[in-house]
């Protein structure tokens, strides 16, 4: 499980914008990762849709918002479209990317242990590494924390 100070995994993923995106790749700016269980599910949507709502704050502190989820790119792609978001979703079917971050937990849900995304946000450095992490934040509020600490 990475800690704030670590160096962040470095990971390629496909992105519903096109290109896949290489962490690495960003490197001189902030990037702020956000894990999340489901497109198009009720919390998701609304921690999505506050990210977009609040990407104006963010870009002007020269942030780039990145979420990160099991689901396809082409869940992504109607997800995206359907709520109008601004930034890439990228897809981490194999949860590799989630496993290497620590938020690929076992969960439980009326007595049934499953595995999945805790939902989880990271502030990334210039240098890659991880200046913030928040565990097992809440939906609603969370962009509004992360755009707080920019």
């Amino acid at each position: 499980m990475v800690q704030e100070g670590d160096l962040a995994p470095d990971f390629t993923l496909s992105s519903d914008e096109g290109p896949p995106v290489t962490l690495s790749e960003l490197r001189g700016s902030r990037v702020i990762l956000y894990f999340y269980p489901k497109d198009d599910t009720s919390g998701c949507t609304a921690q999505a849709c506050e990210f977009r709502d609040t990407l104006p704050r963010i870009s002007e502190s020269g942030a780039t918002v990145l979420g990160v989820s099991p689901d396809s790119v082409t869940s992504h792609g109607k997800f995206r479209a359907k709520h109008d978001l601004n930034f890439p979703l990228l897809a981490d079917e194999d949860h590799q990317v989630a496993e290497a971050y620590g938020v690929w937990t076992e969960k439980s849900m009326y007595g049934r242990k499953y595995w999945g995304i805790e939902r989880s946000t990271f502030l990334i450095d210039e240098e890659g590494r991880i200046a913030k992490a928040w565990r097992k934040v809440k939906a609603k509020g969370n962009a509004e924390l992360v755009a707080g600490e920019l």
